[in-house]
């Protein structure tokens, strides 16, 4: 079978669709991809063997008024260029990530009555999913207050798909120095980075002996990587972690952003955390993610505007003294963990090309 897979613009969407896909692939299936060419997707999914068919399409949440007219613009048009593209790509389901890539692409497969399947990571969902959800033969969620947002009976709670080495993971021994992992992402985050800057004379002045492994992004690595290396503190700064799930083995604690990959890594890990939401985030959906580990008890959750050097001083020393809660929050964040999304998406996506199209009445 062919299926089309749609999910771009950040890791968040990109990552887990290649999961899926490279299941499906190992199924027998043709799944191939639609995105922008200056989406994460344009790098990752050549990258993966995938082919990729290119949309024109922008976002339409928390952007300017001249880019909403564009978007605007654009859509009915993409949709009917789509819409016709389909008749010749043939694909016999959709499977969809949300994100503003995926608008356009939804919108051609409903008029031309192709299953849809969406992946909802967040624990709100963006607004594709949400206008969406009423056409798709099924809506897969990362956490179960998600379904609210869906029609009954359409949701099913998978969780995102992961890479295995995560669920791989043993839990790490206490060792000498309590190591910190610093992550705000590919692009690194600038609330972390200054935070992590301004604990470096803290931590040299207090009492417990930390290792920080910081992932900066590119932009600032150089110099933050000079300040670190003249302190004399132990540990590594680096823009970029290519290998994500190692630097999880070396981590007593994660300090990072919560979109829903960074959350699934954490949970899948069974790693304790502290989470600080990117305040500006589509609907606010790092925040909602972060609550819902914080009141499950596996992470501490800081907002953006309060974390500083002192703030993440206070929280490391706090938790590094308390080896009982490092493990009641690793063992919390386990059990939102799912080591078989991608599996059981392929599973939905194979039953809804299987039912066929949906009548012009769903």
């Amino acid at each position: 079978m062919k299926f089309l897979i749609v999910g771009g613009g950040t890791g968040g969407h990109v990552i887990p669709a290649l999961a899926v896909a490279n299941e499906l692939r190992r199924r027998g299936h043709d799944p191939f991809f639609a995105g922008t060419a200056g989406g994460l997707e344009a790098r990752l999914v050549p990258a993966a063997g995938f082919r990729i068919e290119w949309i024109a399409i922008g976002g339409l949440n928390r952007v300017g008024a001249a880019q909403m007219l564009r978007t605007l613009r654009q859509l009915p048009l993409s949709t009917l260029h789509l819409a016709g593209a389909m008749k010749g790509w043939r694909p016999d389901a959709v499977f969809s990530m949300g994100g503003y890539v995926a608008g356009p692409v939804v919108l051609a497969a409903s008029l031309r009555r192709i299953p849809i399947v969406l992946m909802e990571p967040n624990a709100v969902p963006g607004m594709t999913n949400r206008w969406m959800g009423r056409l798709a033969a099924r809506a897969l969620i990362n956490f179960e207050e998600t379904a609210r947002f869906f029609p009954p009976g359409k949701s099913e709670l998978t969780g995102v798909p992961v890479r295995p080495e995560f669920f791989a993971l043993a839990p790490k021994p206490p060792g000498e120095a309590f190591t910190v992992l610093i992550t705000g992402g590919s692009r690194g985050s600038r609330t972390l980075n200054q935070a992590a800057r301004a604990s470096w004379p803290l931590f040299l002045a207090g009492k417990i002996r930390v290792r920080l492994i910081h992932q900066t992004g590119q932009e600032t690595h150089a110099a933050l990587a000079k300040e670190f290396a003249e302190t004399g503190l132990d540990g590594r700064v680096v823009p970029y972690l290519d290998d994500m799930a190692a630097s999880f083995a070396e981590a007593d604690l994660v300090v990072c952003r919560s979109g829903a990959g960074a959350v699934a890594e954490v949970a899948a890990a069974g790693k304790p955390s502290i989470l600080v939401p990117f305040p500006f985030a589509t609907d606010d959906h790092q925040r909602r993610n972060a609550e819902v580990l914080s009141r499950a008890g596996a992470a501490r959750l800081a907002a953006d505007r309060e974390f500083d050097g002192r703030r993440f001083v206070q929280e490391v020393t706090a938790l590094a003294a308390d080896p009982g809660e490092l493990r009641r929050m690793g063992e919390a964040a386990r059990r939102f963990a799912h080591p078989f999304a991608a599996g059981r998406a392929a599973d939905a996506i194979e039953e809804a090309a299987a039912r066929g199209r949906f009548p012009l009445t769903s």
